[in-house]
């Protein structure tokens, strides 16, 4: 991926040099001071080819001082930038600083960045962009020169070093374009690490349907994941947007049900509704049947609920009362729900404890408890794809 910019004309800001000038106390004789004259005039009238003929004739006078060869170096990277021999130029303009006499020297340094890069010399215009910043530049132009030689150089960790490298939250997100090239860069090298790093940062601050959908197909395609754990995924889609059509929302308040949390079953299906997606077409009449399932089982549970409570906290395990929490938390009634869940995860016995977990983390996010939520999901762990999907409610709390 690069980027269409524009750079200033080097040879306009530069400053040219000429007897009685910068250095008064220093003289040009006749015979270079007149070929430099000629090379000036021809430079501004456009003809910088003719140009670096005078300046080559001044060049070949013998014995000149270091303050005529300055001045020889500075016109001649003047007239070899205008007349696109940017080798010349960049030989030029290097000598002059190196005399420590430049006038200009910053935007010298900005030229020889913009040259080098120019020549597709990426390295080195990243070693003079960020010269550039170190002696005060600060043109966002300059700012594109120096991330795009990084990517260009395919060093990706100086790229995500320039971004801020993911590590303050607090600081100023970098352009979503910006971390697309971050990410390029990290695919183009073969680092899968580092592209998701990339990804993810998109998630948290540009929290588009493509990037979610790209994250939830990886966590299914790692070896070793779970098909049980495909309920969690289907319920990252419905937070992030990306449930697409009617089956998607009937798939969930199946799974829902079917897991004893009609509550939730009746949630997701009256969001369905109220979006339009449910309850037309040929299969509206499936979806009312499937909301009336729903609505009666939901009906049954509310009817012995504070019974199936008294029954879980008598049991000898805590898995009911995470379904009887879940319950509650969806209906409305948080703060007695996640207590439920949370005693449930405590008491222990549990068949899979780091999905209980999970469902804690859900329920808390959907109560709008985003760091008790980001807090539980830390604590999942295993190598089923649990503990991948609670990275990526983390990113969903965080965006």
């Amino acid at each position: 991926m690069t980027r269409v910019f524009r750079f200033r004309t080097a040879a306009a800001a530069l400053v040219l040099l000429c007897a009685g000038g910068a250095f008064a106390a220093d003289t040009v004789r006749p015979e270079v001071g007149k070929p430099l004259k000629a090379a000036e005039a021809l430079l501004k009238s456009g003809h910088a080819r003719e140009a670096l003929a005078r300046i080559g004739e001044a060049d070949a006078v013998p014995n000149k001082t270091p303050y005529e060869s300055l001045l020889i170096q500075q016109m001649r990277g003047s007239a070899a930038q205008t007349a696109g021999d940017l080798p010349t130029a960049v030989k030029s303009f290097e000598a002059v600083l190196s005399s420590g006499r430049a006038s200009g020297q910053l935007q010298m340094v900005e030229a020889i960045a913009v040259d080098y890069y120019k020549m597709k010399e990426y390295p080195k215009a990243a070693q003079w962009a960020q010269r550039y910043f170190k002696e005060g530049g600060n043109a966002a132009a300059m700012r594109t020169v120096l991330l795009q030689s990084y990517y260009l150089s395919n060093d990706c960790a100086s790229v995500n070093r320039m971004l801020g490298g993911g590590n303050d939250e607090s600081a100023r997100a970098p352009s979503e374009e910006d971390l697309e090239i971050l990410r390029s860069c990290y695919r183009r090298e073969h680092d899968d690490a580092g592209y998701v790093a990339a990804t993810e940062r998109l998630i948290v601050h540009y929290p588009k349907k493509e990037y979610w959908t790209e994250m939830l197909a990886r966590v299914q395609r790692k070896p070793g994941f779970s098909d049980r754990l495909s309920v969690h995924v289907y319920k990252l889609r419905f937070a992030t947007g990306n449930l697409a059509s009617a089956n998607d929302y009937m798939e969930l308040a199946q799974l829902a049900l079917q897991a004893g949390v009609p509550a939730e079953a009746k949630f997701v299906m009256d969001k369905g509704y109220a979006a339009g997606i449910l309850g037309k077409g040929d299969q509206a009449a499936r979806q009312g049947r499937l909301r009336d399932l729903i609505a009666k089982t939901l009906a049954e549970s509310q009817k012995t609920r504070a019974e199936d409570e008294r029954n879980a906290l008598a049991a000898r395990d805590g898995e009911d009362l995470v379904k009887v929490g879940l319950n509650d938390v969806y209906e409305g009634k948080a703060d007695e729900g996640l207590a439920l869940i949370e005693k449930g995860i405590k008491k222990g016995g549990l068949k899979r404890p780091e999905d209980a977990k999970l469902l804690l983390g859900e329920a808390q996010l959907h109560a709008g408890h985003k760091n008790r939520a980001v807090q539980t999901f830390k604590t999942v762990r295993g190598n089923d794809g649990a503990a991948d999907i609670a990275r990526l409610w983390v990113l969903e709390a965080r965006a």
